[in-house]
């Protein structure tokens, strides 16, 4: 059987969905968006890295990342 990922725009939306499938009597599992709490501390301390300028070439990152040592 198929399986299909909806993506509702609003709690409204999301709440019709929700009710339109139970009323069908359609199984669904509800599935979070959220990230950890690390994994957003860390984007958003990569995202002020940026802004402020403080940013490694792909060829630097690779010299210091990939280089067999």
């Amino acid at each position: 059987m198929e399986a299909i990922l909806i993506h509702p725009e609003s709690a409204e939306q999301l709440k019709t969905v929700k009710a339109f499938l139970k009323a069908l009597k359609i199984k669904f599992e509800p599935q979070s968006n959220i990230l950890p709490a690390h994994v957003s501390k860390s984007i958003e301390s990569s995202l002020k890295q940026y802004e402020n300028g403080e940013t490694v070439s792909l060829e630097r990152f690779k010299e210091k990342h990939l280089s067999v040592k």
